[in-house]
């Protein structure tokens, strides 16, 4: 199927006619979102981009399903494998890169697609970003060295002291989270709550793009995941990530714990099969596609949920085709 000109006259709601100002094609990991912005890309000129969250680290390109190369070349890809494994990149972070990769749009004419399975940087793009400034590196790797020293329930027993509200919040063994917390309210004085309720304006506006969720049927796109996981082993999976082992990094980097990378490692520290560990990593993928569904139902309402045979319809009916 083709992202072809329709004759619906339905609209997205946030489009007053013309073309949008961006398209944002959201949806659970594996429900077919690359392809099908790569195909809108190619019919309405479009630059796409990264909004997903694992896809940006270049260590990681098979075990997050990343466009390949020669996908790549057909269209302007923008901001996939461009952050080295060692860096904590943050949502800050990332609306920065799409600020960018906006503007060089923008000044080539083309249509941004913004494409991910991240509802934190889909949200920070429609809605702001909290304001909480960025944790200094001492006070980091300080709380970073406690943390594996003195085990998480310590952490929380301080961060109960300083940040109860949050303590009581997260679960007593949620270590980055905590470790998160209270980072930030060490190096701010202020709970993170506090700077939660403050936000930077949004790089776009809710009512100029038109908005969508893939939701491909829920049983469907589980043996979908399975298929892709078995199939990411085939193309070098356990090579990438073996690669990633040798470099020693902290564990609670986001890039250590992408679905699939802490069971493998396992299995190259001898502690799992192979098939063990990709059975873990199916269902670590599973129950995050599953997240996903749940998220944007109740944190992005405005996107429009969309099954896959009716995506090339509604995008085709919300963006004009060419002259």
């Amino acid at each position: 199927m083709s992202v072809a000109t329709s004759d619906m006259e339905e609209r997205h709601p946030g489009q007053a006619g013309g073309r949008p100002a961006a398209v944002l094609i959201a949806g659970p990991t594996a429900s077919g979102k690359s392809a099908l912005a790569l195909r809108l890309a190619q019919a309405r000129d479009g630059v796409v981009i990264n909004t997903d969250s694992m896809q940006i680290y270049r260590d990681l390109r098979i075990i997050t399903a990343r466009p390949t190369p020669a996908e790549e070349a057909l269209v302007p890809h923008r901001l996939y494998g461009t952050v080295d494994a060692a860096v904590n990149f943050s949502a800050g972070a990332y609306v920065e890169a799409a600020a960018g990769a906006l503007a060089e749009a923008r000044a080539l004419g083309r249509l941004p697609i913004f494409i991910g399975g991240t509802g934190l940087y889909f949200k920070a793009l429609t809605r702001g970003l909290s304001t909480v400034p960025p944790v200094p590196a001492e006070v980091r790797d300080a709380v970073r060295l406690r943390l594996d020293r003195d085990g998480v329930l310590a952490l929380h027993a301080e961060l109960a002291r300083h940040d109860p509200a949050a303590a009581v919040r997260l679960a007593p063994k949620d270590r980055s989270r905590i470790a998160r917390a209270l980072e930030v309210v060490l190096a701010t004085g202020r709970p993170l709550a506090d700077w939660h309720s403050e936000t930077s304006s949004p790089l776009l506006q809710p009512d100029e793009v038109a908005a969508m969720f893939l939701a491909p049927v829920r049983e469907a796109l589980y043996a979908r995941i399975d298929a892709r996981f078995a199939a990411m082993l085939q193309a070098g999976a356990l090579e990438e990530v073996a690669a990633l082992a040798e470099r020693r990094l902290d564990p609670l980097l986001p890039a250590m714990k992408a679905h699939g990378v802490p069971a493998l490692i396992r299995h190259l520290r001898g502690e799992l099969s192979l098939a063990e560990a990709a059975a873990i990593g199916a269902a670590d993928t599973r129950h995050y596609a599953k997240r996903q569904f749940t998220w944007f139902r109740h944190q992005l309402p405005e996107f429009r949920w969309v099954t896959p045979e009716e995506a090339d319809t509604f995008l085709a009916s919300v963006i004009p085709g060419r002259a």
